[in-house]
């Protein structure tokens, strides 16, 4: 199957994986699943790094793709189609844009998001899996 990592789920995976649930953490190493990063949280690490908002412990924003390769976990492109039917997320549970475009590109291509995130949850209505 494929899951979509939250960005804060990516982040923990690499510097804090005590921070995952069980059942995340079992299946981001179940190597018979396919895990995915957006160019999205990539943005969001570097952006909210550069502002002080994120510390990273050991590592830096730059850091981010090569150990996600080195995990296995695949970078998911943010495509033109994705961005000019961005608006059909009709509901505004979230007002975090990261977050927005994170479930938009979910729902899109019909898989799960690995998140803790309970407002990613309102969006069960919409069709999106949330997995903590």
């Amino acid at each position: 199957m494929t899951y979509l990592l939250d960005t804060h789920a990516l982040i923990w995976s690499i510097v804090q994986p005590s921070k995952l649930s069980n059942k995340v953490r079992q299946i981001i190493e179940d190597p018979e699943q396919r895990i995915m990063v957006s160019v999205i949280s990539f943005w969001e690490i570097s952006l909210k790094h550069a502002l002080g908002k994120l510390g990273l412990m050991h590592v830096q924003p730059d850091d981010f793709p090569a150990i996600c390769e080195e995990m296995n976990i695949e970078t998911l492109p943010l495509d033109a189609e994705q961005c000019a039917t961005y608006h059909k997320l009709t509901k505004f549970y979230h007002k975090d844009p990261f977050d927005r475009m994170l479930i938009w590109q979910a729902k899109c291509l019909t898989i799960p998001i690995l998140s803790k995130d309970e407002q990613m949850k309102q969006y069960e209505s919409e069709g999106i899996t949330v997995i903590w």
